[in-house]
């Protein structure tokens, strides 16, 4: 039954994941020093619990340790971070500019976001182009399964209008800013990305499909990808598919919320269309032209008597034509 009902869900994985699979936590352990300092504690307390990030928080009980670790959402894969941990840091290992702007792509609704992490040679910026070029053909070909309203199995859940959009997201290998989310981004593929140019297929909410060096991101290997994402969902249990996450600072189900409403009010709001595109029947008014001058008076039964005459007269011709 379980496996029937996977099949019978229409609901693209992009769009399943965003609506249902809850990002993995990440796992930050403090030192015991960390304890007190008064800012970092403020800062902290809005994260435990119920905070926002997919992020939980552990006091080590070691006394030799003297840096904040963060470890990954995947189990058993390597730190992310080490180091001093303080105000300023915690907020750059929350949030960054591009992964505001992979949130600000997902809740507008694009199916996914490549991010293509590049050294800026002129290989690599040709490896790039390529990669675009590709997507913007597969997103011409590619379809979305076909969405039964009427399926209880196949009900979308609040957020952004469902379509069908590859986008792609450039960064620079050595952005200081963005150091941690190339290192999220290669996951557990760090060691065949190797450090070099690569890219990373985003969807969901904040959840990495796969890493591939740019030299090794053939169009079989960007169209299997693009293709699954777009595809069915045949599996419904978030560890059986493959992939990690980003650490992210959002509420997501709220932010899915106001991304629906968002949606209805546009619709609602949006300005009426022209007439001429609309294509409205025109309704015509036919209205008199200037009147005609009146005849003065009597001239009418004057042209009445000649037309009498003339007619007499014809008459008489005829009959005078007749007579032998």
């Amino acid at each position: 039954m379980t496996a029937h009902a996977a099949e019978c869900c229409t609901i693209p994985v992009f769009r399943y994941a965003l609506d249902r699979w809850e990002a993995d936590k990440f796992r930050l352990l403090l030192p015991v020093s960390a304890s007190g300092d008064a800012a970092l504690q403020d800062a902290l307390r809005p994260l435990r619990a119920n905070g926002k990030a997919n992020l939980e928080m552990v006091t080590s009980r070691e006394d030799g340790q003297k840096e904040s670790v963060l470890m990954s959402s995947k189990e058993g894969g390597p730190p992310v971070w080490k180091g001093d941990m303080d105000v300023k840091t915690l907020a750059e290992l929350l949030d960054s500019p591009a992964r505001s702007e992979i949130l600000k792509k997902i809740l507008a609704g694009d199916s996914m976001i490549w991010v293509i992490v590049d050294s800026g040679s002129p290989q690599d910026a040709g490896e790039a182009e390529r990669i675009e070029k590709r997507l913007k053909f597969l997103e011409q070909v590619a379809s979305l399964p076909i969405q039964d309203p009427n399926d209880p199995d196949s009900q979308l859940g609040p957020g952004p209008p469902l379509k069908l959009k590859f986008t792609t997201l450039r960064l620079s290998l050595n952005d200081p800013a963005e150091k941690l989310l190339i290192r999220m981004l290669a996951g557990p593929a760090a060691e065949e990305v190797g450090g070099g140019a690569f890219a990373a297929v985003v969807f969901g909410r904040g959840r990495v499909l796969g890493a591939w060096p740019l030299a090794v991101l053939d169009d079989t290997t960007l169209e299997d990808a693009c293709m699954f994402l777009v595809g069915r969902c045949s599996c419904r249990v978030k560890g059986e598919n493959p992939g990690w996450d980003l650490l992210m600072n959002v509420d997501w189900e709220k932010a899915l919320t106001q991304a629906g409403e968002m949606k209805t009010t546009s619709a609602e709001t949006a300005p009426p269309v022209p007439a001429a595109v609309m294509k409205t029947p025109e309704v015509v008014t036919i209205s008199a032209s200037a009147p005609v001058p009146a005849l003065p008076e009597g001239r009418e039964a004057n042209w009445l008597w000649f037309g009498i005459g003339g007619a007499a007269l014809g008459f008489l011709l005829l009959m005078m034509k007749r007579r032998p």
